[in-house]
């Protein structure tokens, strides 16, 4: 609010003039994952490449640690895409998506994902409601769900698909995370359900 502009990291610092960090971060915004950091992409750069070249996805904490997670066009023809543009998405599974401008086997562009370790969650469609409201629940592999809580209170819920699992806010919930216990585990919400009056 102050005005006080904080440069957190500087692209293209890495064996210069090659760019193995990559460099042009303007196609796509930064998003926040599930542990926390902050993930994102650069279409030129890398190290597979020359500074014209084939891009990077890259991890960064908000203190301004940078890991580059990938480096596209690993081997001739670039047939895991180069040129990444959009932004990147987090699906319940935990792995990232994204998409590339070039490369792949028509060199018009791909799809990826990337495994970065990060585990599977649950995603509420709606981060707030009161009690009684209808929430739906989006994850992977939820059939056979046995329990869904709203910060430790159980709620009645159906599974709709093995995506997606359908409840109402349960009378004694309170703000916080909702949980949905599978035949594999626990998984948590991804963000915080808020409790309305």
């Amino acid at each position: 609010p102050g005005g006080t502009l904080t440069t957190v990291y500087s692209f293209c610092s890495v064996n210069y003039p090659d760019c193995a960090d990559g460099y042009l971060p303007q196609y796509a915004a930064l998003m926040q994952a599930t542990d926390g950091a902050l993930y994102g992409t650069t279409p030129t750069g890398g190290t597979n490449c020359s500074p014209t070249g084939c891009g990077t996805i890259f991890k960064i904490t908000t203190g301004g640690t940078l890991t580059t997670l990938y480096s596209f066009c690993a081997a001739s023809g670039c047939p895991d895409g180069q040129i990444p543009r959009g932004t990147l998405v987090q699906y319940t599974n935990g792995s990232l998506y994204g998409t590339t401008f070039e490369g792949g086997a028509n060199n018009k562009g791909t799809v990826f994902s990337l495994s970065v370790g990060l585990g599977a969650f649950v995603e509420p469609q709606t981060t707030s409601g009161k009690v009684g409201a209808t929430v739906k629940i989006l994850g992977t592999n939820l059939t056979g769900a046995t329990s869904v809580k709203f910060n430790g209170t159980a709620a009645v819920f159906k599974v709709a698909l093995s995506s997606e699992i359908t409840t109402t806010v349960p009378t004694g919930a309170t703000t916080g995370t909702v949980e949905v216990t599978t035949p594999t585990g626990t998984l948590k919400s991804n963000v915080v359900f808020r409790v309305t009056n």
